[in-house]
């Protein structure tokens, strides 16, 4: 599976009962499979996989399936708190249709998160997975924290193809990369620091600011692929105030809202999170102004 470029981790619509909108997530896909996207991923942190059960995640990876070209990297989150709960959903990830799946890291238990336990969970993940496994590590959302030295140890595994890091320590990702075999793929999780990531060695990245501003994210993967780091860094410098918007200050309520504003209808966030307050949507719009013309 091709890992090197931009991948979106798209939002789950729901409708006004708060059950999955399937119409409204392939009505959004539409428009993003004709953006320059290497691929998405369904039911990660920005899809709000947390606060869906299995039935759901299974209506959204289906609908995704039907319109994602194969072309295309579809990339399904399948973690969950129990080794055995990962590998069911694992499973059924692959059965729907998922070229790969992305695995958080499992933090309830956080004290007891141990390198150990780490390797031994992603292992029997990716033992029991028909398709190739990611490893995904959110500390600011899990508590926990995926270290290089469990990495090295997993990235041996013919099944575990890469991994995506939120976190935003270029030198954490300089050590991931430095500690892994070539083939290996180190995708970096924040928009706000894709240009020096890449510089250490990610390959690539998987960006909640993708979905609203595609062409920029794109390019400026290209721009430093291509060794044009005055360009790079302008672009790097422009994208941060909004990718911080979207990312760590709003999170899911503020992709929402951003892509809302874009004229993609996906709906609220859903419960216990809450739609961002109308003077913040008002620095989003001014955010995404210098981008791209905002639907009236």
């Amino acid at each position: 599976m091709h890992l090197a470029g931009i991948f979106a981790p798209i939002p789950t619509p729901f409708d006004e009962q708060d059950r999955v909108d399937t119409s409204r997530l392939k009505k959004a896909l539409a428009r993003w499979v004709k953006r320059p996207l290497t691929g998405f991923v369904v039911l990660g942190s920005n899809g709000e996989a947390a606060l869906m059960d299995d039935y759901e995640s299974d209506q959204a990876i289906v609908a995704a399936r039907e319109s994602i070209p194969h072309d295309r990297g579809f990339i399904v989150g399948t973690g969950r708190e129990s080794t055995q709960a990962t590998i069911k959903a694992t499973r059924r990830a692959a059965e729907q249709g998922a070229d790969a799946v992305l695995v958080r890291t499992p933090g309830f238990f956080k004290s007891q998160m141990t390198n150990d336990v780490f390797v031994k969970h992603y292992t029997a993940v990716a033992d029991a997975s028909q398709v190739p496994v990611l490893l995904y590590n959110f500390t600011a959302v899990t508590g926990v924290n995926l270290l290089p030295a469990a990495v090295a140890r997993l990235a041996t595994h013919p099944n575990i193809i890469g991994m995506k890091e939120s976190g935003g320590d270029v030198a954490h990702v300089a050590d991931l990369v430095s500690q892994t075999p070539d083939d290996f793929t180190v995708l970096a999780g924040a928009a706000a620091t894709l240009y020096p990531m890449m510089c250490v060695g990610a390959s690539g990245a998987i960006l909640a600011l993708a979905n609203a501003l595609p062409e920029p994210c794109v390019h400026l993967f290209e721009l430093t692929k291509a060794g044009r780091h005055e360009e790079a860094i302008a672009l790097q410098r422009q994208l941060v105030p909004v990718a911080r918007l979207l990312g760590a200050t709003h999170g899911v309520p503020g992709l929402k809202a951003a892509l809302n504003l874009l004229g993609y209808d996906v709906g609220l966030p859903r419960p216990p999170l809450q739609p961002l307050p109308e003077p913040i949507i008002a620095t989003l719009r001014d955010a995404l102004a210098q981008f791209e013309e905002i639907p009236a």
